[in-house]
C-alpha cells in the first residue's frame, strides 16, 4: 500500500444522514481534523474508520474496509457466476479479504484474498456500495 488513506463514516445526529470523507494520514497530520471539514464537530457521531486497501475496482475505484462487493468469475457457464460480500481485513494479517460467509457454511476458506491475480478465474471487482449507506445489498444477498 503506496499511501495509507482512512474513510470516516459520519451519521449527523439531527438528521441521521451518512456522510464520508476520505482523508490520507499526510492530510491529517497536516491540519487538525475540524479545520478539514464540519463533519468533524459535536453535531455528528463517528460511526466508522476504514482502512483504504491499496486496491481498485475494476472501474477505478479504491476499495475500502467495509465496502461492498460483486466478485464475477469468468467461467464458460452460460451465466457468469458471482458473489456479494463485504471487504474486511484479517484479525492476524495484513491483507483484506472478501467475506464469503454468507454463501459457505464452513469457516475454513470463508475468507478468499482480495486480489485477483490469486485466483486467475476472477473476471472483476466491482465496489457496489457499503456496509453504511447500503446495508440491504448484504441482506439481499444472503
Amino acid at each position: 500500500m503506496d499511501i495509507i488513506k482512512i474513510r470516516y463514516t459520519f451519521r449527523h445526529k439531527g438528521s441521521g444522514n451518512i456522510e464520508m470523507k476520505w482523508y490520507s494520514i499526510g492530510q491529517l497530520e497536516e491540519r487538525a481534523a475540524a479545520k478539514l471539514s464540519p463533519v468533524f464537530s459535536d453535531e455528528y457521531e463517528l460511526i466508522s474508520r476504514d482502512l483504504y486497501t491499496g486496491l481498485k475496482d475494476a472501474n477505478g475505484r479504491e476499495i475500502y474496509e467495509g465496502d461492498i462487493i460483486r466478485i464475477t468469475y469468468d467461467t464458460n457457464w452460460s451465466e457468469e457466476p458471482y458473489y456479494i460480500g463485504k471487504v474486511k481485513f484479517l484479525d492476524n494479517e495484513n491483507y483484506p479479504a472478501f467475506d464469503l460467509r454468507p454463501w459457505i457454511d464452513c469457516e475454513m476458506n470463508a475468507l478468499s484474498w482480495l486480489k485477483s491475480e490469486t485466483d486467475p478465474s476472477v473476471k472483476s471487482y466491482e465496489v457496489i456500495g457499503n456496509i453504511y449507506e447500503d446495508p440491504e445489498l448484504l441482506e439481499a444477498a444472503e
